[in-house]
């Protein structure tokens, strides 16, 4: 597992498990872009039956080209907001109802293994319910190598 992501919703907190994970630094005509892209697990061993997650197993949130001061990530903080003019965020629900992004906190450190760690705070489209109110999400997660097995 490379993190997790909780989701608190009024009526239960949601808790998905992260399956992949990609950070990145680019940089393109002078300038530094972060790209951040977290697509979490479809299992739902740990879940109960009746609860709000069934009806969504499955999350990705993306951070795409939002500009940064330079390339290095240790240990900085990135406050994340979408305008009218730059789109940022996008969540994809993997079926046909949407949902937004808000106050992105995005906070990188290495953890003792010397590994890129990411927490990221922010608000979420009540997409379970149709609340007009967001809520809150936490999320945690590593950006270590898969170890790739090949059979001989």
């Amino acid at each position: 597992m490379k993190g997790i992501l909780k989701i608190y919703h009024p009526e239960e907190t949601l808790k998905y498990f992260i399956r992949n994970t990609y950070c990145k630094s680019v940089y393109l005509n002078a300038q530094n872009f972060l790209e951040v892209e977290i697509i979490t697990d479809d299992s739902l061993e740990h879940v109960d039956d009746d609860s709000l997650q069934y009806q969504f197993p499955q999350l990705s949130l993306n951070i795409s080209e939002f500009p940064i001061a330079e390339s290095e990530l240790e240990g900085k903080t990135f406050l994340v907001e979408d305008t009218e003019e730059d789109t940022y965020t996008e969540v994809d629900l993997y079926d046909d109802d949407e949902a937004f992004l808000y106050d992105n906190d995005l906070s990188f450190s290495k953890n003792d293994k010397n590994e890129l760690e990411l927490c990221w705070k922010g608000n979420i489209t009540d997409f379970y319910t149709g609340s007009e109110e967001p809520i809150p999400f936490k999320l945690k997660c590593n950006f270590r190598q898969d170890d790739i097995e090949v059979d001989d």
